[in-house]
């Protein structure tokens, strides 16, 4: 099992950058493929971006696709997510989710893990 805890959110300008980290507990943290999944006031929740357990395959979003990176740091049980470029519409809060095992998929019900939320407010 593996608990996951956001952090980096906040509130910046249209055209601003903010990287969101997330921390793992459990020392099976690099068997599990990660993702970020964001959700806006009354939407559903939706998928960003993800990556495998060794970092060497991404999957993004086509909304964010070439503004937002993610990235893993098995060794810190981290994965993080670099904004740029953002966006009024990318106001949401964002959650990272894991994935034991498991190869990258983009639907919600894939992921076995869910941190609390991190919420990223972009102003115009």
């Amino acid at each position: 099992q593996v608990q996951l805890v956001e952090s980096g959110g906040g509130l910046v300008q249209d055209g601003d950058s903010l990287r969101l980290s997330c921390a793992a507990s459990g020392r099976t943290f690099s068997r599990y493929a990660m993702g970020w999944f964001r959700q806006a006031p009354g939407k559903e929740r939706e998928f960003v971006a993800a990556i495998n357990w060794t970092g060497g395959s991404t999957s993004y979003a086509d909304s964010v696709k070439g503004r937002f990176t993610i990235s893993r740091d098995n060794a810190k049980n981290t994965v993080y997510l670099q904004m740029n470029s953002l966006k009024p519409e990318d106001t949401a809060v964002y959650y990272c989710a894991g994935r034991f095992a498991g190869s990258i998929r983009n639907a919600v019900a894939a992921y076995d893990y869910w941190g609390q939320g991190t919420q990223v407010t972009v102003s115009s």
